[in-house]
């Protein structure tokens, strides 16, 4: 495909469609070849899928399981989808610029990124996933989940900041996760799950339901919003995918410890290719592997995740009276998984959940401070090192995270929920800006367009109903 000619004696660069008010222009390059052994290059689905293993999966779901039964488990279905919508569409703009969504946005506005950074920012202050780890933690080894929950956040910070290439670290961490997750389910889903439970699942299609009255909007767009990842966790892929070399990011370098990682030169803003047929055919391979890498990393085991937590917590505490609205359920679930099975197996449910839940922490953490200093580095302080930016946000992060459990705010489920709001609202503005950077910047032939553009006004519509109807309820609680 020929590159047309703008104006006699000029030719039309696909590096012309990018605003540059307050970011320079792209440079041109080719895109690299695409995949063809796919094994080694997957990673970022499955951290996405190893971050969000977390709230939703082993708290939200399961705790709306033990109230309700399974009547709502069809939502992880759809926040799944939606959020598979969305993740592609953060990868498009990363796959094709080597720049982050977020510097994508700034283009057309300086501030948009440091609006998302503060959003996730606030988010995560709350430090649910690390108190829901200590928590079940104190389950198996007794002491103070406070306590615990403050040495799992320097925990946090000292391999955050130690690892010398952050990423592989990271993509370690949530590799074991995953391969323990799927232990559990093999050991669970064989000699825990009832006969019963099993055959009650085409409930979730036959009888769906919205449990407002039981539950309240915000524990149900928490958990619509955090099947799966959610919120800023969403917007990282553009930041792993770079890490990783898809696409236009291996001309990034990787983010590295500033400590014991070997500094490497600092990237330009981004890179466009020229819709050339070479090109093209390259990218038809990419986006292949994307859809791929995203549908059997990160929505697959994500929703066989909250299926079959879900199934355990309804197999075995649904109904019962007395059972606390809180996250003590975990407890009463453990213990009457021991009577079934064995007391071996409430220790086993319990160190898997704990470790699950402390993998998200530390994903959760590396995802809030990575997106802050990819913006502070973009768009406020260029000649600035952004490993030690992002060293200093994640001790940031870990010390304001120490300071709210000090001050008394120790209840996972109400924390969980607050991140959740706000990551639903995040979700509702991002996925109205994804639609505007890959219809207006990118060449004709990769936007947007068709199925995947009705997706995401979909996406617009549902996270900005639920937190219309989020905030509307809380204002009406808080009024009276």
């Amino acid at each position: 495909m020929a590159v047309k000619d703008d104006a006699p004696g000029r030719r039309s660069s696909a590096a012309d469609s990018f605003p540059t008010t307050t970011l320079p222009r792209p440079e041109v390059r080719d895109l690299p070849d695409a995949p063809v052994a796919y094994r080694k290059l997957i990673g970022p689905g499955i951290v996405a899928a190893g971050v969000g293993l977390a709230s939703g999966e082993f708290i939200l779901f399961p705790y709306i399981a033990s109230q309700v039964g399974l009547i709502f488990v069809w939502a992880a279905f759809v926040g799944l989808i939606t959020q598979y919508f969305i993740n592609l569409e953060i990868e498009r703009y990363t796959l094709a610029t080597g720049e982050t969504a977020l510097t994508g946005f700034s283009r057309f506005w300086r501030h948009w990124g440091l609006v998302f950074a503060i959003l996730a920012y606030f988010a995560n202050l709350w430090p649910g996933w690390a108190t829901s780890s200590a928590t079940l933690a104190s389950y198996v080894f007794g002491g103070t989940p406070r306590y615990i929950a403050i040495g799992m956040l320097l925990a946090i910070g000292l391999i955050l900041t130690l690892a010398p290439v952050v990423y592989v670290a990271l993509e370690r961490a949530q590799m074991l996760k995953v391969g323990a997750v799927v232990l559990l389910f093999v050991v669970g889903g064989i000699i825990a799950v009832g006969a019963s439970a099993w055959k009650d699942v085409p409930q979730i299609v036959t009888r769906p339901g919205i449990p407002v009255e039981t539950l309240g909007f915000a524990t149900l767009l928490g958990a619509l919003a955090f099947a799966g990842a959610g919120g800023g966790q969403n917007l990282v892929q553009s930041n792993w995918m770079r890490d990783k070399g898809f696409g236009m990011g291996e001309y990034v370098p990787r983010l590295v410890s500033p400590i014991t990682g070997q500094p490497e030169a600092a990237p330009s803003t981004g890179y466009i290719f020229e819709p050339t047929d070479k090109n093209l055919s390259r990218w038809k391979g990419w986006w292949k592997f994307a859809n791929l890498e995203q549908i059997f990393t990160f929505v697959l085991i994500t929703f066989f995740t909250i299926l079959f937590t879900s199934l355990l917590a309804y197999s075995t505490v649904f109904g019962r009276e007395g059972l606390a609205n809180n996250i003590s359920f975990i407890k009463t679930e453990g213990e009457v998984l021991a009577e079934r099975v064995g007391s071996w197996f409430k220790y086993f449910f319990w160190i898997i959940g704990s470790f699950s839940l402390f993998a998200a922490a530390l994903g959760i953490v590396d995802y809030t401070s990575r997106l802050a200093a990819d913006v502070i580095k973009t768009s406020y302080a260029r000649k600035a090192n952004e490993s030690k930016v992002y060293a200093g946000l994640v001790w940031g992060l870990v010390g304001i995270g120490i300071v709210v459990l000090l001050a008394g705010f120790d209840q996972p489920i109400v924390l969980l929920v607050i991140a959740a709001v706000v990551g639903g609202f995040m979700m509702f503005i991002y996925s109205g800006l994804l639609i505007l950077i890959n219809r207006k910047i990118l060449p004709g032939p990769i936007r947007i367009r068709g199925v995947r553009l009705g997706a995401m006004i979909w996406a617009i519509l549902l996270f900005g109903t639920l937190s219309f109807l989020t905030f509307r309820d809380q204002l009406g609680k808080l009024f009276g």
